[in-house]
This record gives C-alpha cells, sequence and structure tokens, in this order.
C-alpha cells in the first residue's frame, strides 16, 4: 500500500510539471518569432535604403573580343586569303576609370612596350598633359581668365586649344609621347570595350614584363591579333578587295552603323569588293563574356559565348587561270603599247555560260604618261567603252523578236546608207557601194555588216529606207533598241556580287540625236563593261537565260584541324530573265557566229579563231572612238566553246588602239586563253 501511494505520488508531480515545460517552451518560440519579426521590420523599414541601393547598383554588362576571320578559297581549295596570327597588347577599359588612372596605366606600359609615334597629334599630346588633374586645374583656370565662364565640352576643347597654343607639351619625352598615343586609346574606348594598343612586333622580352605587371595596369591583357596575308600571291587581291588595318579602324563612312552593330572602332573589318561584300559571314561571332558588376566593380565573369570563327568563302575563281589569264593581258598591253599610244588597258572575263560562275576576271590600266602597267581586273566591271559590232547578235534578235524580219525572210542588201542632211554611213568592207550585196541574217553577222543593222532598226522604226530620204524614226526607237540589249545585259547591272559595278553609258536621246540610234544599232554610241559582254554572250551561247555572273561558288565552316568543313550554302544559278525566242530565231543568230569564224565568205571577221579547239563560236566588234580629236578604235570580241555545246565564254575588250589597226588583239588572245582553260580548268575530252 505504501508502495503504490508513492507511485501516484510520484505521477502527481510528473504530471502537474508537465504544464509548466509546454508554457516554457511556447514562451521561448514566441520569443523567437519576435525577434525574427523585429529584424525583418529592421531591415525593411531601416534598412530599406541600403539594400534599395545595393539592388540598383548590381548590373550585368558584357564585353566581347575579336576572332579569326574567315578564310577565302579558289575553285581547286588553294587558300587565297589567310590570317596570320601575332601577339598583342589589349586593353579592356574597366568602368568608370579615372583620366588619371589611365594615365598611370599608359605611363607604366611604355616602360616595358615600344609604341609607334607616327599617328601622334598636338591634341593627342595636349589631351594626355590634361590627364592630370593639378595640370588641369592650373589650365582650368587660365582659360576662364581669357575667355569667361564655360562649361562641359567647350571648356575642354578651350583647354586642349590653351595647351597647343602655350606649347606646354613641348618637352615630352620619347616614353612620354609613347604614352599619350597609349592614353589616346584608352580614353577613347568606351567601358568594357577591347581595343589593341599594339597588335604586331610584339617581342619576347615586352611579353614577358607585361605579364610580370599585369595586376598593377587594370584593363591591360595579352592577346592575339589577326591580318590578312596572300600564300597564293596576290593576283586576285584587287578583286577579293581589302580588310582595313587596326590603325584605320572603321571605315568613316559606315563607323557609327558599324558601332552599332558590335564593332570597336579599331577592328578591322571588310572594306571593298569580295571582303566588304560577304563581311558578316566572313567575320564571325566574337567572344562574349558576361560580367556581374556591383558598385561598378566587377565580381564575376562568365565566358557566356567562346566565340566561333568567320566561315569561309569558296569562290568559283581558278587561281592558277587567274593568274594566267592576268599574265596574258598584260603581255599583250605590252606588246601592242608601242603601236597604240593611246591604249588605256586591256580587260578580259571567261565565264561559265551554264551558271553564271566566272572563272578569271583579268585586266590591266596603262598610265598613258609613264606607260606604267598595273594590275585592274576590276576594270572589267567598272571600265565602260563603246564596244562595237559585238552587240549585233542582239540587234538581229531584237530584229527578229520585233517582227522587222523573221527566220524565213530576213534578206537585205548591205549598201550605204546615204539619208538626207547626214554623213553616209557604212560597213566597213562596202564605204563606197562597190560591195553592194544581198545578206541573210546569219551572212550579215558573219562579216559584221553595219548597213544590215541600221536597216533593221529602221524597220523596227517603222521606217522604210530609200537612198536620200529623211530619216523618220520616233523617240521610242532608242528605248526598243536598248529594251532588246538589256534583255542579254547590255546597259543594265549585271548583277555580279562584287561591289561597285557599273550599268554603262547611255548616249543622249532624241530627235535632235536621231541619227544616233543608227549608231546605237551596230555597236557604236552606248558604252558598256566586258562583263556585261560576258553576260551577253553567255545568253546567246545558253539559248536565252540571262544568268547572275557570280564569284561565290559556297560558304563552308572550318573543321578543328583548320581545314575546309561543311558547306552551309552553295550559289545556284539564278535566272535574272529570258529572252523569249523560239528555237528557229535562236538558230538564225548562233549560225552567223559560228560564219563568224567558220564561215567560206572571205569577209568574214573571226577567221583567227577557226583553227582554237574545242570549235568556237564568235562575234568581233570595231568601234570607232576618239582620244581627243585623235581617232582611235576599240578591239572587242565574245566567244564560247564547245560552239554545239558551250562550256565556257570569253569575253575581251582592247579600247584604246589606233584606228585602222590589223593587230586583231581580242581573237588572238581569245585563242590563248581558250588553249589556257581546256589546260588548266576543264578538259576538252569529248567535245570537238
Amino acid at each position: 500500500m505504501k508502495f503504490l501511494r508513492r507511485n501516484q505520488v510520484k505521477r502527481q508531480k510528473v504530471q502537474s510539471s508537465i504544464p509548466f515545460r509546454l508554457n516554457f517552451l511556447f514562451f521561448i518560440v514566441f520569443l523567437l518569432f519576435a525577434a525574427l519579426i523585429a529584424q525583418l521590420a529592421h531591415l525593411q523599414i531601416n534598412q530599406q535604403k541600403k539594400f534599395t541601393s545595393e539592388v540598383n547598383s548590381t548590373d550585368t554588362k558584357v564585353e566581347t573580343k575579336n576572332v579569326q576571320r574567315g578564310m577565302i578559297y579558289d575553285s581547286t581549295g588553294k587558300v587565297l586569303v589567310a590570317n596570320d596570327a601575332s601577339r598583342a597588347i589589349t586593353y579592356t577599359k574597366p568602368l568608370n576609370v579615372s583620366s588619371l588612372k589611365m594615365y598611370q596605366v599608359a605611363n607604366q606600359l611604355v616602360k616595358s612596350v615600344k609604341i609607334s609615334t607616327s599617328g601622334l597629334t598636338k591634341t593627342m599630346e595636349a589631351q594626355y598633359y590634361l590627364a592630370v588633374p593639378s595640370r588641369l586645374k592650373k589650365v582650368d583656370k587660365q582659360v576662364k581668365k581669357l575667355k569667361g565662364s564655360s562649361s562641359g565640352s567647350k571648356l575642354y576643347q578651350a583647354e586642349v586649344k590653351y595647351v597647343k597654343q602655350k606649347k606646354l607639351t613641348a618637352d615630352l619625352t620619347s616614353k612620354q609621347k609613347q604614352a599619350a598615343i597609349v592614353y589616346s586609346k584608352m580614353s577613347g574606348a568606351y567601358s568594357l570595350s577591347t581595343i589593341y594598343l599594339k597588335y604586331n612586333d610584339v617581342s619576347d622580352q615586352e611579353m614577358a614584363e607585361v605579364g610580370e605587371n599585369l595586376t598593377s595596369m587594370p584593363g591591360i591583357k595579352i592577346g592575339t591579333s589577326w591580318s590578312r596575308s596572300y600564300p597564293y600571291g596576290k593576283s586576285v587581291k584587287s578583286v577579293i578587295g581589302t580588310v582595313t588595318s587596326r590603325k584605320q579602324g572603321l571605315p568613316s563612312d559606315q563607323i557609327n552603323s558599324l558601332l552599332s552593330e558590335g564593332y570597336a572602332r579599331d577592328d578591322s573589318v571588310g572594306s571593298s569588293y569580295i571582303e566588304s561584300e560577304y563581311e558578316n559571314v566572313l567575320k564571325g561571332s566574337k567572344q562574349i563574356i558576361t560580367l556581374e558588376t556591383q558598385n561598378n566593380k566587377i565580381t564575376k565573369e562568365v565566358k557566356t559565348f567562346g566565340g566561333q570563327k568567320g566561315d569561309n568563302l569558296v569562290l568559283t575563281i581558278n587561281a592558277d587561270f587567274q593568274q594566267k589569264v592576268q599574265d596574258i593581258m598584260k603581255s599583250e598591253v605590252e606588246s601592242l603599247a608601242g603601236g597604240n599610244p593611246y591604249l588605256p588597258g586591256a580587260y578580259a572575263v571567261v565565264m561559265n555560260p551554264k551558271t553564271g560562275a566566272i572563272y578569271a576576271l583579268a585586266g590591266v590600266s596603262r598610265d598613258l604618261d609613264t606607260g606604267k602597267i598595273t594590275e585592274n581586273a576590276l576594270g572589267t566591271i567598272n571600265q565602260t567603252f563603246v564596244m562595237g559590232s559585238v552587240v549585233k547578235g542582239a540587234t538581229v534578235m531584237g530584229g527578229l523578236l520585233s517582227g522587222a524580219i523573221s527566220p524565213n525572210s530576213n534578206t537585205l542588201t548591205d549598201q550605204p546608207i546615204k539619208l538626207k542632211g547626214t554623213a553616209t554611213k557604212a560597213s566597213w568592207f562596202n564605204k563606197t557601194g562597190a560591195q553592194d550585196m544581198p545578206l541573210t541574217a546569219s551572212d550579215a553577222l558573219m562579216v559584221s555588216s553595219n548597213s544590215y543593222m541600221m536597216q533593221v532598226a529602221m524597220l523596227e522604226g517603222g521606217f522604210h529606207y530609200s537612198p536620200g530620204a529623211a530619216l523618220n524614226l520616233p523617240n521610242s526607237i532608242f528605248g526598243k533598241l536598248r529594251g532588246y540589249f538589256k534583255q542579254f545585259g547590255l546597259g543594265v547591272k549585271t548583277g555580279v556580287d562584287i561591289p561597285g559595278e557599273s550599268s554603262g553609258f547611255e548616249g543622249k536621246s532624241g530627235q535632235a540625236n536621231i541619227g544616233k540610234a543608227l549608231d546605237l544599232s551596230f555597236g557604236n554610241y552606248d558604252s558598256y563593261t566586258t562583263m556585261q559582254l560576258a553576260q551577253y554572250i553567255s545568253t546567246i551561247a545558253n539559248g536565252g537565260y540571262r544568268l547572275q555572273p557570280h564569284i561565290l561558288q559556297s560558304i563552308r565552316t572550318s573543321n578543328n584541324d583548320g581545314k575546309l568543313g561543311r558547306t552551309v550554302y552553295e550559289f545556284s544559278p539564278n535566272v535574272l530573265n529570258v529572252v523569249q525566242a523560239n528555237q528557229a530565231q535562236w538558230g538564225v543568230v548562233k549560225e552567223g557566229l559560228w560564219k563568224v569564224v567558220h564561215g567560206t565568205n572571205s569577209l568574214r571577221t573571226g577567221g583567227l579563231l577557226n583553227n582554237t579547239s574545242p570549235a568556237v563560236a564568235a562575234k568581233t566588234g570595231t568601234a570607232e572612238t576618239f582620244h581627243g580629236s585623235t581617232e582611235t578604235e576599240t578591239d572587242s570580241s565574245v566567244s564560247y566553246a564547245p560552239a554545239d555545246n558551250p562550256q565556257v565564254v570569253v569575253a575581251l575588250a582592247f579600247p584604246g588602239m589606233a584606228s585602222g589597226n590589223q593587230t586583231h588583239a581580242s581573237t588572238q588572245t581569245a585563242d590563248t586563253i581558250y588553249k589556257a582553260y581546256w589546260k588548266m580548268v576543264q578538259s576538252d575530252q569529248g567535245f570537238k
């Protein structure tokens, strides 16, 4: 019994202590919650401004770095344009860096690195001088005494001017002048943008010394610079174009648009021709580094994109053949110059008539005063000349399409054209009328009859010629003739994928010049480029498809080993328009071009190509031109081969030749080019 009573007493004591323990526990929890609420209130009320400020001061910014530019290859895989890597000293401008700090970094850098001062200006020296606050304060005081109160950029400009006028930088040492160049580049950069302070000829010692002192020069880094090189020679550099150097920086006429696209001021960029046309392909994608900043200090750097090298261009040009054609043109002009003092150069285009692919475009310019000959392949697209009778294939087709003549009825008599009030116009072989003869359209092409073409033009204008009659043609005859020419690419831009193409030149129209319509019909009025001639003869060769000439064959990536990778783009033939002629009409024109070379008439104009193999169809031209008051000629030719299955066309122009010359330069040169083509570009096996 006593034992039971003791247990009951214990249970009563335990039970009485439980409420006390629970209450104590609840009290502790209450205190903790109260403390938490108090802390939250403190953070939200008392510390709100502080944390809001910190949040607002936190930011994410982007830094970019250059990558290697895409390379350029010829159609056989030879490297035409490569990249040479060189060590470089770069500067990534920190956030909110002071002028004094940049001044100090510039001074320290030139202790280890030699910087060229070739581009140093007095303004740069003055800005470097004013980077020291004590100097700026003194100059500021003097300027305000002289000119009164001003502020901002106007005040600074006045301070720079004062420094230059007072020659306060006259005693700068060589190292200080180098530092002035560096400071100018630094201060001109945007925050977090990377610029090159020295991008070539960085020595081992310079690299070592800069590397040892990076921590004391904020923003200075060791990097890599890329420059263009031409391992296969510079024979096509005038076509490929150029890239601006680091020193040149962005082209002044494009600087704002390029800066908005993410370029830095000293970035290299394609500035002409193919390098410019395909800049977006070649430039690649810059490396991207995301920077987290707080209170204008970088707290974290993350490489979010490693950058991607630019894609590569594969051109339609065959480098060996291009060089050969260029050498041929130079050699021809050198040999012709003695007897042709007004010869300003010569131009050639070799093209695939089925695709528009350009195998070679070559040209040279000749200084008439010094005789110096320079490469000018781009003259094929931007130099225009009156080309002469080469255009007569388009004239005949215009006559057929207009109904002035037909495949079954196209015989006209070659005779001197004598109109009231105008000088007689005649064919080269029938100046007096002693050689009057009936000619079909094909035979007219064979012997290059001017009279035939003029009569076709008059028929198109609704005028039936009779000797001595007054010429009565509507103004619309100019547009009609040119309309047919343009269907072949004569007088319009060809669309070639190289910037700077000319559309040619049109002579004056209207009744005051109505007689010139006759000159236009046989190619002695408007002027065209050699590329237009190539497109024109290609349109005949392929049966009416005016194709865009192109120098880009494909765009390809790079493999890890640096070699050409997968194809991301391949050019497909681009038909600009179709000459809507039937088979019989094409037969008339093509038969005429065949007869130019292989006809039996002794007056045929392309007989020098008779032995060219595979067989060629062609049209020659001799335009009457002037150098001042001296009569000259343009010797031109267009041709395709093989005549029955065209694989290649050749267009040539030799302007400024001596009047009456018998060199036949264009046809002889065409024969030489064909021999080189079948040897270097395509086998002639299977063709005749």
